[in-house]
């Protein structure tokens, strides 16, 4: 097996760049734009999965029906306001460029949107070193179902090894329902324990941890 038939996907929120918290900001105060929001806490702990499912999961269905497309709106307004903030996460750019050094390919696969997406990736100046961005927009579901990791395999035609590299319980969750191992870092809040009971493979406090070859010992067959 040849290093281009293998393949790292990576996560961008709270994986690469330091937005968790920016994320869950923009969410309060755009449920705030819409009456009383829910505690910060309750928003930070959906931060992950996409805009689809977090409407529903702080608050409830009826208010996903009522306004969800007016607060997923809000919720970018917000978060564009907070884009001058952002930076990346320690090792990140070092880590893509790891696995592209390594001839190994490199996808990023996030619940975001396409536009915080192309963001990141100028942010992290890593768009010479990355093969394919999926995004929210690219699947029905977002995180934590699979459908974002297995479109991402498709366009990644040929590879018969790869690993996910996250933050979250759902990065984990979706990993899983693929067969991939999910490497996750706590930079987006999570701590050790819940993300090792939520089955992922290896914690880290930083993307820059992952360097140096770490992840090639987690990649698993792609079928």
């Amino acid at each position: 097996m040849s290093a281009g038939d293998r393949a790292v996907l990576l996560d961008i929120d709270g994986t690469l760049i330091d937005s968790t918290y920016h994320h869950a900001l923009a969410w309060h105060r755009a449920f705030d734009r819409h009456g009383s929001p829910p505690p910060l806490w309750r928003v930070h702990r959906t931060i992950g999965m996409g805009g689809d499912k977090l409407v529903t999961e702080v608050v409830d269905a009826e208010t996903e029906e009522r306004i969800g497309d007016e607060l997923r709106d809000a919720w970018q307004e917000e978060y564009r306001r907070l884009l001058p903030e952002i930076q990346p996460l320690p090792g990140a750019a070092e880590l893509v460029a790891d696995v592209h050094g390594a001839g190994v390919r490199v996808a990023l696969a996030s619940s975001g949107e396409p536009e915080f997406a192309r963001h990141a990736v100028d942010l992290l100046g890593i768009g010479d070193l990355v093969e394919v961005v999926l995004t929210a927009d690219d699947v029905e579901a977002s995180k934590p179902d699979p459908d974002l990791l297995q479109e991402t395999l498709a366009r990644l035609d040929g590879v018969e090894q790869a690993v996910f590299v996250g933050d979250t319980v759902y990065d984990v969750a979706a990993a899983g329902k693929v067969g991939l191992a999910c490497l996750t870092v706590r930079t987006g809040g999570f701590g050790k324990a819940e993300l090792e009971a939520a089955g992922a493979a290896l914690v880290v406090e930083s993307p820059g941890d992952l360097c140096r070859g770490v992840w090639q010992q987690h990649l698993r067959p792609t079928t």
